[in-house]
């Protein structure tokens, strides 16, 4: 299974080293206030999709948050009681 895996890592590889040869040409991104950016096409999409990974690990980020809180306090709950201090140790 292992090399499975590996392979398909390195066919996306190739892809995208493909991708980013064939995609060097200059691109203008426009922002407001008459700023613009001047930088390779897959430089540009991989900015964007990077951004884009980012803020889909941030919107994520609250929810798993709140059931790793919600899974520690049903650890605690189902957690055996201690044993008794007078109990010598065995």
């Amino acid at each position: 299974m292992r090399w499975l895996t590996w392979t398909i890592r390195l066919v996306l590889l190739v892809f995208l080293v493909a991708l980013a040869a064939k995609n060097v040409d200059p691109v203008v991104v426009r922002f407001y206030f008459d700023v613009a950016l001047r930088a390779p096409l897959i430089v540009v999409l991989f900015a964007a999709f990077g951004l884009g990974a980012f803020f889909g690990v941030l919107a994520l980020l609250g929810t798993l948050l709140r059931q790793r809180r919600e899974i520690g306090a049903l650890r605690r709950k189902a957690a055996p009681p201690p044993p008794p201090a007078d109990v010598p140790p065995i």
